[in-house]
């Protein structure tokens, strides 16, 4: 029994091995039917660039610094005299007119005592025309008396004293009053109603908005670009728009920094504020240059280069930038390369030049203008 259950395993393994060797031999000759397989070709990938066409025109060199506005009128109002503030009629923000009452102090001190002066002067009138009646004076008009006697019986009777007494006291009762001396926004209030006011002490400020100097400054060299009259573009940190104005004064003093101070005049459209920071912008134009924009400058070798196309392949040319702006470089080929080479009609890359190395193949997607 033993033996038959052997033989019989033996014969399940040389099935099995069968079995193994006939699903080999139609693989190969599945293989052979179908041929060699074919070995792909590897084609280098072309790396897209945009580019322009270099050509001479004028370069817009541009002069940039930072300035601050300030207004053209500016007051700190102050009381001349000493009381409680009784009415504030403004807030800060609020526009104002010339001539209109911003705030008023308790008057009942100083109307006494503006009351008192003209009693006394009238007192003292009287003793005055005493005296002139005394000396034989029938008239009281001071032309018709000498004016060295005139002045010594004005003296003696108290009536200069009291004349005096009167316009002190008529200052400071209209001293109660804060007036605008000129129209403008009211801002930096100080006091609230019933607080005690000294005099001298600022108590709000009055300032002219409808115009605003820029203050900037300016490197000694670049003072020699720029003219009285001349327009610079004033764009505030905390705007998102430009503004044109004019040069009002250039100040012939140089500061200790080496810079020079420089006030141009800007109008305000109602968003400009006192204070407010902002950058200044300073073009003149440089006629018949090489115009490209920044992005087509990389370094190589720590070597400023632009990259030329020719024939679908990029060269790189070294070159110097003389000037630039915002947006823009104004090149000419390296001085000290004898290779270096630009020359109106090459194409330049402006984009997608920066894993770009000497003599790559590229694929032009756009040809830009100098102005996008």
């Amino acid at each position: 029994m033993q033996k038959k259950i052997e033989t019989s395993f033996q014969l399940k393994l040389i099935f099995m091995f069968l079995v193994i060797v006939l699903f080999s031999c139609k693989q190969e000759q599945t293989r052979a039917e179908e041929g060699p397989i074919a070995k792909q070709q590897y084609l280098p990938e072309k790396n897209e660039v945009d580019a322009m066409i270099l050509k001479q025109e004028n370069f817009k060199k541009e002069i940039v610094s930072n300035g601050r506005l300030v207004a053209l009128q500016k007051n700190q109002l102050k009381f001349d005299v000493s009381e409680n503030l009784e009415q504030l009629f403004v807030k800060n923000g609020d526009y104002v007119k010339q001539g209109q009452t911003l705030a008023a102090l308790k008057v009942f001190t100083f109307g006494q005592a503006y009351t008192k002066a003209k009693i006394n002067l009238k007192k003292a009138e009287l003793e005055f025309q005493d005296k002139l009646v005394g000396r034989g004076y029938d008239t009281f008009n001071k032309d018709s008396i000498p004016t060295e006697e005139y002045e010594m019986l004005a003296i003696r009777s108290g009536y200069k004293d009291a004349q005096h007494e009167l316009q002190n006291a008529e200052f400071k009762l209209k001293a109660t009053k804060l007036i605008a001396p000129f129209s403008g926004k009211i801002a930096n209030i100080k006091n609230k109603q019933h607080e005690h006011i000294n005099a001298g002490i600022e108590v709000m400020t009055l300032i002219d908005d409808k115009m605003f100097e820029v203050e900037f400054y300016l490197i000694e060299s670049e003072v020699s670009e720029i003219a009285l009259g001349g327009q610079v573009q004033i764009v505030p940190f905390a705007l998102n728009k430009s503004y044109l104005g004019t040069i009002t004064t250039i100040n012939p003093q140089v500061e200790k920094d080496g810079t020079i101070l420089v006030k141009a005049k800007v109008k305000n459209d109602g968003q400009l504020l006192e204070g407010m920071n902002v950058k200044v912008f300073i073009q003149k134009e440089v006629p018949n240059q090489f115009v490209v924009p920044k992005a087509a400058v990389v370094l190589r070798q720590n070597q400023e280069v632009l990259f030329t196309i020719k024939s679908g392949k990029t060269y790189w040319t070294y070159l110097q930038t003389t000037n630039e702006n915002s947006r823009q470089y104004s090149v000419i080929p390296h001085p000290d390369k004898s290779s270096a080479s630009l020359k109106e009609g090459d194409t330049i890359v402006v984009s997608g030049n920066l894993n770009l190395a000497h003599d790559t193949e590229v694929l032009i997607k756009s040809i830009k203008s100098d102005k996008q």
